[in-house]
């Protein structure tokens, strides 16, 4: 019997995850631990997240809980505005050619993925928002462009041409 539908459905969840991850990894050259491939680090993480998920689903099993922990609703709210932040993310960072919508940059699109996902939770205050945008702004030109030197747009194409 189900002690904690919490941990039973999180447990299961991680260990289904995991066996994706580690199968998925099977498609690329795993190599060993002194030479390692493309597909190891997957399918370690993976194997390790579903051993987790075992232990975890175990626990639910046996260890006893005041009121069984059940499942609360569904939050579709985060669900929504996390997804649509990181959506919005790919296409303003790159644009959408086929739909006309030209590449706004690092940093355009650093701001509407900090805002938009900033409303899935309980409280938002834009100047606190704001400060984290011009944060992970700052971080992410610093990191991608000018310590790896990725080639990525920074800024809207119609200011830089």
């Amino acid at each position: 019997m189900i002690k904690s539908q919490k941990d039973f459905f999180s447990g299961l969840m991680f260990t289904l995850v995991g066996v994706g991850f580690a199968w998925g990894a099977t498609n690329y050259t795993v190599g060993t631990g002194a030479r390692m491939g493309p597909g190891y680090f997957p399918m370690l993480l993976g194997v390790f997240l579903a051993v987790l998920g075992g232990f975890i689903t175990f626990y639910s099993l046996v260890e006893h809980t005041e009121d069984g922990e059940p499942i609360g609703k569904f939050a579709w709210k985060p669900i929504v505005y996390v997804l649509g932040a990181n959506i919005v993310f790919g296409i303003l960072l790159a644009g959408l050619p086929a739909f006309g919508v030209p590449a706004m940059g690092l940093i355009a699109a650093i701001y509407a993925l900090v805002i938009i996902a900033s409303k899935a939770g309980d409280s938002f205050v834009l100047k606190d928002v704001l400060v984290l945008g011009t944060v992970l702004s700052v971080g992410s030109y610093l990191a991608f462009i000018v310590l790896l030197k990725l080639q990525m747009p920074v800024w809207p194409t119609f200011i830089t041409g």
